[in-house]
Parts: structure tokens; sequence; C-alpha cells
């Protein structure tokens, strides 16, 4: 398979492919096609600051207040700054221009459980205290910093336009020392319509998705639903406004938060969701996430 420079293949490169999967994806009606539309033509430096994950920070704060921001403790452009930081019990590090990526270090974590070598590291790992040195964690840093995320400029070409560099943050625990539920809302112009809700990152996985009034949606995004049925969170409203408010001045963005014991924290917003390939089953849940979704003929 040929593959061009900073490993991206060559038809995520080439100008004949985007020309043929512009023309492609012209009309989209599913939110997959959608998604794909998107990526092809929405090129605002907005997209690029929603991917980011230091500069997007200063947008949350700007639209819904600071208070909603998990704590950081570091921005470094060079991962060798990580040897000077004075490091909490638990925390959470991870590359600023990608996806996927992070090293979770908390008391909590399984004892058998180690860093991966630093040039297999962009993967999610969660290891205990006494098995990471500053050094290992700047030796993965390193690694992130030297890769280009998002297959090129026919993909997911936002991350390649985010500053390299490491942030290090609070991890978000509960009450009873557990990872909270990740809440995912898909909100079209400025409105919620869809609600995803992960659990069990560390354990066992579910999913479930449901609509705003908290009604559950009978469709798989692949991990098993979770039973008994979860219950409807006590500060979902608050959520949905905060995550409407994140979301009013672009046609979609995917905004995840967390509800760690009554506080809602701010998590990340995507604008790409699985890169266009996000599953549904049954397969017609694939034209109801796009029906609410009028993707402009030009991005502004």
């Amino acid at each position: 398979m040929s593959v061009a420079h900073g490993g991206v293949r060559w038809r995520e490169r080439s100008r004949l492919v985007r020309m043929l999967r512009l023309w492609r994806t012209r009309t989209p009606t599913t939110f997959r096609e959608k998604v794909r539309y998107k990526m092809l033509r929405d090129r605002r430096s907005l997209i690029v600051t929603f991917a980011d994950k230091a500069a997007v920070r200063e947008y949350v704060t700007a639209v819904v207040g600071r208070d909603y921001l998990p704590r950081a403790y570091a921005i470094v452009d060079d991962p060798r700054d990580l040897l000077d930081i004075e490091w909490p019990d638990s925390y959470v590090v991870k590359p600023t221009h990608g996806s996927g990526a992070a090293i979770v270090v908390s008391p909590a974590a399984p004892a058998d459980a180690r860093l991966p070598e630093a040039r297999w590291g962009w993967v999610y790992r969660h290891v205990r205290p006494d098995v990471v040195t500053p050094h290992d964690l700047a030796a993965i840093a390193a690694g992130w910093v030297a890769k280009l995320y998002g297959q090129g400029p026919n993909r997911e070409w936002v991350y390649g336009q985010v500053p390299r560099r490491v942030i290090v943050e609070e991890l978000l625990v509960g009450a009873d020392g557990g990872i909270p539920d990740d809440y995912k809302f898909f909100v079209f112009h400025g409105r919620c319509w869809f609600v995803q809700v992960d659990s069990g990152r560390f354990g066992r996985r579910t999913q479930d998705f449901h609509r705003p009034d908290w009604s559950r949606i009978p469709m798989s995004g692949g991990p098993p639903w979770a039973d008994p049925e979860r219950e409807r969170p006590a500060h979902l409203d608050e959520m949905i406004r905060v995550a409407e408010r994140l979301g009013e001045d672009t046609d979609f963005v995917r905004v995840d938060l967390y509800d760690v014991d009554g506080r809602v924290v701010f998590g990340e917003l995507t604008s790409f969701p699985a890169g266009g390939d996000s599953p549904f089953d049954p397969e017609s849940f694939n034209a109801e996430f796009g029906r609410p979704w009028t993707v402009p003929r030009r991005y502004r």
C-alpha cells in the first residue's frame, strides 16, 4: 500500500481524490454523509479551535465560563518541560493535536498495568503513580508531538493545523473513586437532539443513546446497553444548556461533558465523530441522526 511522507496515504493528499470525494458528498442525507461533507468543506478557524485541546479551553471560558473546565496543571510545547512540573497523585496527560491517546495516572489503576513503550505511545493507558516517572512521560510525549494525527488533508485535516503540545489535566473521579460517565451531546444548529452515554471506561463498557427528554433510543453503536437502564441524570438540564451554548456557532458539534458529583465539567468538542464512520444498528438511525442537520452550501 502506497504511503506518502509523514505516514499519510497518497489518496489522503491527492487533489484528484479530494475532488472526487467533494462530488460524491455533494448531496448528503445521512449523518455519516454529512460528517464527511463537513470534513471536506468546513475549513473555518473555529473548527481548529474546537479540535485543539488547549485552545478550546479559551473558547469554553468565553462562552460558558471557566468553572466548567477541568483544572490544567501544565500545557507545554516542549515535552522536556514535563520534567520540571509538580505532579499530583492523579492526573491525565494527553496530546493537544489528536484523539485516542492519553496516560491516566491514579492509585486506582490495575496493579499490573504498565506504560507503553514510547514508540507505541499513541494509546490510552491507565497506570499507578509508582510505575511512572517524569522521564517516561516526557519520552512518550516526545513521540506524540512528532506525529501527525488525522490522516491528511482529505480526512480529519483539522489536526494538522493544531499546534503540537502536551496538556496535563486533573483526573475526574466521583466520590466513589470511579471514573464518571461520559455524556456526549449531539448539537445541531445550537439545539441538542441526541445524547450518547459511555460508561465503564476501565471496566465493563456500556453505551446508550437517549433523546433530550431521556427517552431511550433503541439503537447500538457497538458496546452493550446498560442493564438496568440508567436513570435520568440529576443535572441533565444544565448539561444540555451548556452543550447548546457551546454549539450555537456551528451547524454541528458533539459536546462531551461529565457530571462529577453535581459538578458539570467540559470534556471536548468533536466536529467529525469517528471520522465519518459512526456505526448505527439498526442502520436506519444513520438517517435519523442526519435529519436535524442542514449542512450549508458554503461554510463562511
